[in-house]
């Protein structure tokens, strides 16, 4: 149905700002947790890790330009696997997608506490206050996303950058700091093994690339550049920040801050704009996430109501061209997870967790690639990987070493949040089968294929 279409608004610079804006996210709040991981070993391991990430991102551009649909890995594991194995592919995305905004929103919390000082009671309802503000700013045009996130995305790329700049120059860096506390990585060799496999959660973002797809204006052969760009720029711009926090101080303490960027500013007696610059700068990083995800997460269940794997009342648009009853959807699931998420440990809680279901999706999707590729030899393929099949498997052993890292970090209380909102989709599954079973012929599962697509 012609209302159904979402409007393709969203420019190439709008996606890279977005797909980068949201995997930069808010080291603000969570550096602390990378030097308790490894200590300054993390300059190392960003730009490494991006590297390892380049056959799994070379997978998505090739499904994403080829099946470009809003479901992304659904309709790829649709067609390789089946309709089975693709509504919790789904529901799997569903989670990596929404846990990430209240996570920022938490950010956001730290960020202002440090303007406005307020007892940590209120923190989380502030956050749910956040998450009320974006759903309101969600229902307006795709294009204001795309603005905003381009304006935020290189306004806190040259905040960081002087921010960053003013440690290097300040008189109070040394390589002392890094050399003479354990290293570079002074947790060991396990250390820096299950840092990298965690750390993919700052890589987390580059495939919601696909879920937007359908909005975007440019060619579908150019989104392999949209998720280089979320891969690259980000692992280059941690790099500068953990190599310029590193010489500040040594590892531990920095590891025992609330926000390292300000703490350390006032500690060596430098300018107070510049901490003002970094808790500014950090805000920006929360809000550009804040901004890929619930987009994401919204089309997610578009893109499945599009495939009878949700209701289809989710595919309603209102006259600004969003999803608004997704909108709605994804404000009540952000509540829940700002509601019971904690201050205490919800750095460690969203990154075991993300990284975990993200590296089986990361899998499966390379799976899809090396299948639709025997299956399917003669679809079009306007981004083509080459010499695929290896690189599909390649990018299987990279999703293995993150599934087994992640879970080594997993704390028990993530075994049970994932366990839950599987058992959740396995009712909503039952559900759904019962009610076709009923009503036989109606909602049954709908296949996507290239002959679907409106643009090749």
């Amino acid at each position: 149905m012609e209302q159904q279409k979402l409007k393709r608004n969203l420019s190439f610079l709008s996606m890279v700002a977005l797909a980068s804006g949201a995997v930069i996210g808010g080291w603000l709040a969570e550096a602390p947790y990378w030097f308790e991981l490894t200590g300054a070993g993390a300059v190392i391991i960003f730009p490494v890790l991006a590297v390892c990430l380049i056959p799994i991102g070379l997978t998505y551009s090739e499904l994403s330009a080829m099946l470009p649909f809003a479901s992304s890995i659904t309709v790829w594991t649709d067609n390789a696997i089946g309709h089975k194995s693709a509504w919790f592919t789904q529901w799997g995305m569903l989670l990596v997608q929404l846990v990430q905004s209240p996570g920022m929103a938490f950010i956001l919390v730290t960020a202002l506490q440090y303007f406005f000082p307020f007892p940590d009671v209120y923190s989380k309802y502030i956050a749910m206050g956040i998450m009320v503000l974006w759903y309101i700013l969600s229902n307006f045009n795709i294009s204001l996303t795309g603005a905003l996130s381009t304006i935020f995305f290189f306004a806190m790329i040259i905040i960081s950058l002087i921010v960053s700049g003013s440690f290097f120059t300040s008189g109070q860096w040394s390589m002392d700091n890094i050399t003479q506390n354990g290293g570079w990585f002074p947790m060991g060799l396990s250390g820096a093994v299950m840092a990298s496999a965690v750390f993919v959660l700052k890589f987390i973002g580059f495939e919601m690339t696909p879920t937007l797809i359908e909005e975007t204006n440019f060619p579908v052969k150019q989104i392999w550049k949209v998720v280089f760009s979320a891969l690259f720029f980000p692992a280059l711009l941690y790099m500068i920040v953990v190599f310029a926090m590193s010489g500040m101080a040594p590892w531990q303490e920095i590891a025992g801050m609330n926000m390292p960027e300000p703490e350390l500013v006032s500690r060596f007696g430098m300018l107070k704009l510049l901490g003002g610059a970094a808790i500014f700068s950090g805000i920006l990083h929360a809000v550009t996430t804040i901004m890929g995800f619930w987009s994401s997460s919204s089309r997610v269940l578009y893109g499945g109501a599009k495939m009878n794997y949700f209701p289809p009342a989710l595919m309603r648009l209102n006259r600004s061209g969003q999803p608004y009853i997704s909108n709605i959807i994804v404000l009540f699931a952000s509540l829940f997870f700002a509601a019971f998420t904690g201050m205490g440990n919800w750095v460690q809680y969203l990154y075991s967790v993300s990284c975990a279901v993200a590296g089986v999706l990361y899998f499966l999707a390379c799976l899809d690639a090396y299948l639709l590729r025997k299956k399917h030899p003669d679809w079009e393929r306007p981004f083509k990987v080459k010499c695929g099949p290896a690189v599909f498997i390649l990018g299987m052993v990279v999703s293995v070493w993150i599934i087994i890292g992640s879970c080594m970090a997993l704390p028990i209380g993530g075994y049970v949040s994932i366990a839950i909102f599987m058992l959740l989709g396995v009712g909503f599954y039952a559900g759904i089968q019962s009610y076709r079973r009923k009503n036989p012929g109606a909602f049954e599962p709908i296949q996507l294929t290239p002959a679907d697509a409106d643009r090749q």
